[in-house]
């Protein structure tokens, strides 16, 4: 099967395939094929429609401006849009260059979120808003209910901060200790220090998953 017998199956019948085509192609793809046409343009267009189907979806439930912003930040994570693509099945439609799939690129959180971002741009340039709200409606939707069971909706880095600012006098911040392996799958390391006290680290293949790894590893370790 390939995107566009993906989206048939959706009765989602696509005017441009070239959008689609470009919205699986991740610049190593392109590189190797010495084309322009990658999908980053495309991650642009999809992270604002994806910003705005969120607040559209957290509005009605009724929080406070900071818990909105809160929820959505953990709707759209990194994490999350991996999630999401996978749970679709989207990933096994992306475009490689043959280094970053031997590197196991089709399950990089980094790669496949942006890939998510880039297919809801191709989505919404395509068919509008409306085939954008009936793919998110049957993915994100049914977490709304009950986001607190959700492992991969969890912000450590906000559990930690609120955890250490109940003490006002200390803070924490996030130090890159080293990043390692090829240039086409780094690894990161970060510690989170806390008073200058190394409270946690974590890995991860991007700064950011490092960082939500340490500042996970720092709660689970203060929980203690």
């Amino acid at each position: 099967m390939n995107i566009f017998e993906w989206l048939e199956e959706k009765n989602i019948k696509v005017k441009n395939k070239k959008l689609f085509t470009e919205a699986f192609t991740h610049s190593s793809y392109a590189n190797e094929h010495h084309t322009k046409h990658d999908n980053e343009r495309l991650e642009f267009m999809g992270d604002a429609v994806l910003q705005l189907w969120s607040s559209n979806a957290i509005y009605p439930l009724k929080l406070n401006e900071g818990e909105m912003t809160r929820l959505r930040a953990q709707l759209v994570c990194e994490k999350a849009l991996a999630n999401y693509a996978k749970e679709l099945g989207l990933n096994k439609f992306l475009l490689l260059g043959v280094g970053e799939e031997k590197s196991g690129g089709r399950e990089k959180e980094a790669i496949v979120a942006d890939m998510f971002e880039a297919f809801l741009g191709a989505l919404y340039l395509d068919q509008g808003m409306d085939s954008v709200n009936r793919i998110l409606d049957s993915t994100i939707s049914p977490y709304l209910s009950h986001l607190d069971d959700i492992e991969f909706l969890a912000d450590y880095k906000t559990k930690l901060q609120e955890y250490v600012q109940a003490d006002k006098r200390k803070t924490v911040y996030y130090e890159l200790v080293s990043e390692s392996g090829p240039s086409n799958s780094p690894l990161f390391l970060v510690n989170a220090i806390v008073e200058n006290l190394i409270m946690g680290s974590g890995k991860g293949h991007s700064k950011k998953e490092a960082e939500q790894n340490a500042a996970k590893d720092a709660l689970r370790k203060m929980a203690k």
